[in-house]
Order: C-alpha cells, then sequence, then structure tokens
C-alpha cells in the first residue's frame, strides 16, 4: 500500500509538471488515500455483496461451520464468518483484510459434490489465502490495474484535449503519442500483472492448504471434480473472479486461457499428487 501510494503520488508530481497545475497533485493523493482507505476496510463487504452470498445458517449449515472452525483452530486462525452462494456450480472463495475479519464463502455446488475430505481440502485451501495475506495483495492489485488504466485514459485525453499550448506546439506531439501507446498497452498489463499475482497466490495456497490437511489428495480430488464442471457461475463479476477457487467462467477455450485468473486446474493437481 504504501508503494501504491508513492507511485500514484509520483504519477500525479509528473502530471502536474506537465500542466502546470499543483492541484492534480494534490488529486492524486487524495485519490491514493481513498482507494488505500476503501480498498483496506471495505474490500470484504464489497465482494461479498458483488457475490450475491448471505451467511450460513450455523444450523443448516452445521458440517461446514464445524469444518471451517477445526481447520481455523489447526492453522491458528480465528473462525472467519462462514457464507452461501446459492449457486449450483461448484467455487468458494476467502475475503478480509486480515485474520481477524475474515471471510469464506462456499457455493450450494460445491456442497452438493464434495465430500468431507474435499471440502476440508477446498476450505484449508482458502483458509491458507487469510494465512497468507492473499486477499489483501489481490485486492491492492485489482485498484492498481484498474489505477493504470485510468491514468492511461487522463494521460490521452489530457493531451488531445486539455493540454497547454506550448505543449502542443512543441513537444506535446510525443506527449500525445505516448499517451496513445499507454492507453493501448496499460490495461493489458495491468490485468497480465493481476493475473500472474492471482495465479501465484493460488499455487501457493494449494501448498499451504495441503499441508494443513496433510492430505494433498483432498485437495487435488476436489479440484477434479470442480474442474469437470463446465458451466459458468449464474453471477459473474471479473472485479472478484480472482477470489475464487477456479475460475467462476467455467471452461473456456484455448486461447480464452491465456486471461483467465486461475492457472490450469491440470498443473495444480499435478503440483499437489505428481500427477
Amino acid at each position: 500500500m504504501t508503494t501504491f501510494l508513492v507511485l500514484v503520488v509520483g504519477i500525479g508530481f509528473i502530471f502536474s509538471q506537465i500542466y502546470q497545475s499543483p492541484t492534480i497533485l494534490y488529486i492524486f493523493f487524495a485519490f491514493a488515500i481513498g482507494m488505500n482507505f476503501f480498498s483496506y476496510w471495505y474490500s470484504d463487504k464489497v465482494a461479498i455483496k458483488m457475490a450475491g452470498a448471505v451467511p450460513a445458517d450455523p444450523i443448516q449449515y452445521k458440517e461446514l461451520h464445524q469444518i471451517v472452525e477445526n481447520l481455523a483452530i489447526t492453522a491458528g486462525l480465528p473462525k472467519p464468518k462462514v457464507f452461501i452462494i446459492n449457486d449450483p456450480a461448484p467455487n468458494a472463495f476467502a475475503t478480509g483484510r486480515n485474520k481477524e475479519h475474515a471471510a469464506i464463502a462456499v457455493t450450494t455446488g460445491i456442497l452438493a459434490i464434495l465430500n468431507k475430505t474435499e471440502l476440508e481440502g477446498v476450505i484449508a485451501h482458502e483458509l491458507s489465502h487469510v494465512g497468507n495475506k492473499d486477499i489483501l495483495v489481490s485486492t491492492v492489485a485489482v485498484v492498481l490495474a484498474g489505477f493504470i488504466s485510468i491514468v492511461a485514459n487522463i494521460f490521452l485525453r489530457g493531451q488531445m484535449f486539455g493540454g497547454r499550448r506550448g505543449d502542443r506546439e512543441g513537444g506535446g506531439n510525443i506527449l500525445m503519442i505516448i499517451g496513445i501507446i499507454l492507453s493501448i498497452l496499460a490495461p493489458i498489463f495491468a490485468t497480465l500483472i493481476q493475473l500472474a499475482i492471482s495465479r501465484k497466490r493460488e499455487f501457493l495456497a494449494d501448498a499451504s492448504g495441503a499441508l494443513l490437511t496433510r492430505y494433498p489428495e483432498g485437495l487435488a480430488n476436489a479440484l477434479q471434480k470442480i474442474g469437470q464442471y463446465s458451466e459458468p457461475m449464474q453471477r459473474q463479476s471479473n472485479a472478484i473472479a480472482h477470489l475464487f477457487i477456479a475460475d467462476p467462467k467455467g471452461k473456456t477455450s484455448k486461447f480464452a486461457k491465456l486471461w483467465m485468473t486461475h492457472p490450469p486446474i491440470a498443473e495444480r493437481i499435478k503440483a499437489l499428487i505428481g500427477r
């Protein structure tokens, strides 16, 4: 978050020099502070709301609560809040700014197809995200990726419509070309950064979850069942897709796999059990 703040202020300083306006620097600084505050305090609530998750009734979902509590104790974590997503697609995700304010959400579909051992593997994976502080990392990555795209558009529009006359007559053309290139490449680079972070954290959570249960086959079998389900989740949002244990879009074409938020399930299974 400190890096994010410094980066945004640095970009704001450059813009303020280009346009000879200190106000731009103040706006960028306020934006950085605001986004840091919002992403830290409210990202979990936003994710739960966007996923359509509701609190899991402790009586109706007694076994689920017990699994979460037992594994949280084993991991040395407070028990996170437990939520249910009414969706036949098997999936789950964790969110929260830290271990004291964490939440785990699972779909009704994943409860229907997994046995207890497999469900424990999935919950251990999600608890590992909490323990490894992946949720905070992922949230900042999303905010930073979005900000890169916004800056590219501002830069381009500013040079085309709002640049200084001197810049237009002198080096404005060069800055405009840079803005055009950034507007095309920045969203792509931002997406690639987000995907790279998300994929690496998934592999790490798989490994940590296997260590937690001491039974990697449980998670591997769960992933295999999840991978066999081809239908996408009913409620889609690119903003939180990277949080789920599997890509909520379901099976996709080979080209689309390049832009998936998760590594291929076959690779994850091979990393867990060597086949």
